[in-house]
């Protein structure tokens, strides 16, 4: 899974970027060439508890990518957040991460001569909607000239797509992005079509200052009040305090965090809601090759997981053995819990639960 990240200049967004994947881009240019990419593994304790059991080879963690777009080159006069140049690069993302400086730092001007992060969120998602409302013009524009040369047979359709366009566009006006939209099912397919940066899941992070870390909680509480809705989730993280951590050793980095109150990883959690937002779950395999979490869409057949391991599965699919992960860790291990009669046998059509333990068996 692809989450772009975008935020105003100054604002730390590649701060936040190495922080999350230990990476060393270099931050503070605007305008640079090209985003800057890095991979990321989703937190998952329960794969160290099946790996216990079963001592495998390596542990996989299911994976987020992160690609971190440049902002534009200009001053205070041009605060813009998003490149005109990476919007492809944003729309082929399935998520959204905005960063929002909530920091101060007098050796860093704010583009907007003052610090106010949930201005800076509002301006942010406001680029978001005029995007979009730049895209379906076009596309309105398009589908016009059609229908003034369209067969008979096809002016109903394009009529119909006329109208949705408008609806939609409309409701942007008003400052509605597409994801709060009230939308027919039919629009799905227009939306995937067009790639709409206000339609995806958006993840919105302050960057605060690391003197701010002990009232995470409340800020997070905070934001999550007045910013979070359907497909929006929060979370405050100081950049620079987690990329100085993240340099650290495993143990330094634990004992340091315990000193100063930090509590898990910033990041971590950050990169666990962005899972939640995109509607993903975790099914788990484990043997003594490898335990690994498979990231799938809530809803997924058992037929589609499969899929997810290698199409040869999904093609030759002939059941999937499933035991709970709570289930399976009680009972100690496979051998005793299909003793104990909660390892069960599901079909093609079975929907998957976050946690299922899976063995796929199949004939090609």
């Amino acid at each position: 899974m692809a989450v772009g990240i975008f935020g105003l200049p100054q604002a730390g967004k590649t701060t936040i970027f190495n922080a999350a994947t230990r990476g060393a881009a270099a931050a503070g240019r605007s305008g640079r060439a090209g985003p800057n990419l890095g991979v990321v593994k989703v937190p998952d304790a329960r794969l160290g508890v099946l790996a216990g059991m079963d001592h495998p080879k390596r542990i996989v963690h299911a994976e987020i990518e992160y690609l971190d777009v440049p902002a534009p080159a200009g001053g205070a006069d041009k605060p813009k957040g998003i490149s005109a140049e990476y919007l492809n690069v944003l729309g082929g993302c399935e998520a959204l991460l905005m960063v929002a400086r909530a920091f101060s730092d007098p050796s860093v001007a704010h583009v907007s001569g003052s610090v106010d992060a949930y201005r800076d969120a509002a301006s942010l998602e406001l680029e978001l909607i005029l995007t979009d409302i730049g895209v379906l013009e076009r596309r309105e524009e398009r589908v016009e000239s059609q229908l003034r040369t369209a067969k008979t047979l096809d002016r109903d359709a394009l009529r119909k797509e006329i109208a949705l366009l408008k609806s939609i566009r409309e409701s942007l006006e008003a400052e509605v992005p597409v994801r709060a939209q009230a939308l027919p099912k039919e629009a799905a397919p227009f939306l995937q079509n067009f790639a709409l940066l206000s339609a995806k899941p958006l993840m919105i992070v302050f960057n605060i200052d690391e003197a701010d870390v002990g009232r995470t909680p409340e800020i997070e509480a905070e934001m999550a009040e007045r910013l979070g809705s359907e497909g929006v989730a929060t979370a405050a993280v100081s950049g620079k305090l987690e990329t100085e951590l993240a340099e650290m050793s495993p143990e330094d980095e634990a004992e340091f965090r315990e000193s100063l109150g930090a509590g898990e990883p910033g990041l971590d959690r950050t990169a666990v809601l962005c899972y939640g937002v995109l509607g993903l779950i975790a099914f788990l395999t484990t043997g003594p090759d490898e335990t690994r979490a498979w990231a799938i869409r809530d809803g997924t057949t058992a037929l589609e997981a499969a899929g997810k391991i290698h199409t040869d599965i999904q093609r030759g699919f002939i059941r999937a053995e499933v035991v709970s992960y709570d289930d399976l860790v009680r009972a100690g291990g496979l051998p005793e819990a299909r003793k104990q009669a909660t390892l069960r046998s599901e079909g093609k059509g079975y929907v998957m639960r976050d946690g299922d333990v899976v063995n796929f068996l199949f004939n090609v």
